[in-house]
């Protein structure tokens, strides 16, 4: 039996925060160009500190869910619980079908309504968010996906780190 908290992210081009410098009574400016990219990304995080995830180019859709679950249980041995905010998607008749199907693998729990501190994952994305928006800007979608999936590797390779996640007390329900 695990219990796995799920979150769907945006990453763009640019970040929101940063560090830069200036002359003392210079405004500060990073130069960037104007092209606009970005990618998404689903992810799962478990109290033992395994990491799954897929990075996907659409919108997020019960298609695109549907495929990250098929995923998820494949080769997995014990019934997974899944803890998902309370996204459109996740309610979807297409995905309660999907998941009545297979209810002796999979159980869905939803958090409430804009609660994101309860989301395990949200912890991952913080984490995923600083590693790939330290250091220069992004030029192009594919320095950006190999970013991401270069800092999520390093994430998969450090489960203690990712099961410290849990030691917060707004998500220690989940441990």
């Amino acid at each position: 039996m695990k219990s796995i908290g799920v979150k769907e992210t945006g990453i763009r081009k640019h970040c929101q925060h940063g560090r830069s410098y200036a002359p003392k009574g210079k405004t500060p400016v990073q130069k960037l160009s104007g092209s606009r990219f970005g990618l998404n990304m689903i992810s799962t995080v478990t109290n033992q500190g395994k990491v799954r995830f897929m990075l996907y180019e659409e919108r997020m859709t019960v298609d695109v869910l549907i495929r990250f679950l098929e995923r998820l249980l494949r080769g997995t041995e014990h019934k997974i619980f899944l803890i998902l905010d309370n996204l459109k998607v996740h309610h979807a008749n297409k995905v309660k079908e999907w998941v009545e199907a297979r209810q002796q693998q999979l159980e869905l729990f939803f958090l409430p309504t804009c609660s994101p501190d309860l989301n395990p994952d949200e912890y991952l994305n913080g984490d995923l968010k600083a590693q790939v928006h330290s250091g220069k800007a992004t030029r192009n979608k594919k320095e950006l996906k190999q970013r991401v999936n270069k800092a999520m590797r390093l994430l998969q390779k450090r489960p203690q780190r990712v099961s410290k996640y849990f030691r917060h007390p707004a998500i220690a329900y989940a441990a």
